[in-house]
């Protein structure tokens, strides 16, 4: 495994530009999957919808595999910066091709500008995890980041759902909007904070902490909007119609 690892330590933009190429495909495998009909028949949903798609896939995987990398060696949790294996570097250059290739598809496909928040935060997961990739630190601190990636399930499920017509009172929708805001406050919220905690109480020794602090801050104030929004969709919808705000009605 050793050697494995050294092999990929000497060429990671190889196996990150590999695993931007594998989600690529599962794009276009995916494209052969029935769809509903409400997708089919507008081109920015079909869009969404395929997008998602992948995104589901990724989050499938790499939700699991970041919690099985800190069950094998739990001590990435308090190391964040030096502590890793090769099992959790794999896992940042997977998740760093699929980012890439994702802000690609947003780009190339003609969604920029509508979609210039996810351009952002992916920007910003990217710019950490090269850093990661390149130098070997801060592994361990990428893998609890995508902790975050358990909640993206129910996330992605959600607007999924929703591209397929479901309605909000309907028994799958409700349970999973649970299970999102359940995951998005213990995974999310929970993964990003103890990130910026560390950071904060390490600073003056830690290497580049300024880049990282900057980065997860930039981050946290998302991930609080978004929060603040999907309350207000999910579980508020009466009191927003009450008060016009019908952008928050549809995310």
């Amino acid at each position: 495994m050793d050697g494995w690892l050294s092999e990929v330590q000497q060429r990671p933009a190889l196996y990150v530009f590999c695993s931007s190429m594998t989600f690529r495909l599962i794009h276009r495998l995916l494209q052969t999957l029935p769809r509903p009909r409400t997708v089919d028949a507008d081109p920015r949903k079909s869009w969404k919808w395929k997008n998602l798609s992948v995104s589901l896939v990724h989050s499938l995987l790499t939700g699991v595999w970041a919690i099985f990398c800190v069950h094998q060696y739990p001590v990435m949790v308090h190391e964040i910066r030096s502590s890793f294996t090769p099992l959790s570097y794999l896992l940042v250059i997977v998740s760093t091709g699929y980012f890439i290739q994702d802000a690609g598809d947003i780009i190339f496909s003609g969604y920029a500008r509508e979609s210039w928040e996810f351009l952002l935060h992916h920007a910003v997961v990217i710019g950490t995890f090269v850093y990661a990739v390149i130098t070997s630190h801060y592994v361990a601190g990428a893998v609890i980041a995508l902790f975050v990636e358990v909640n993206s399930v129910f996330l992605h499920s959600r607007l999924l759902l929703k591209l397929a017509g479901v309605t909000q009172d309907s028994r799958f929708y409700s349970i999973n909007k649970v299970l999102n805001v359940a995951t998005y406050v213990s995974f999310r919220l929970g993964a990003q904070f103890y990130l910026t905690w560390y950071i904060i109480y390490n600073y003056s020794w830690l290497d580049h902490a300024l880049f990282f602090l900057i980065s997860l801050m930039l981050m946290n104030i998302m991930i609080l909007i978004y929060f603040y929004r999907l309350l207000r969709a999910d579980f508020f919808t009466k009191y927003t119609h009450q008060n016009g705000v019908h952008k928050f009605a549809k995310d």
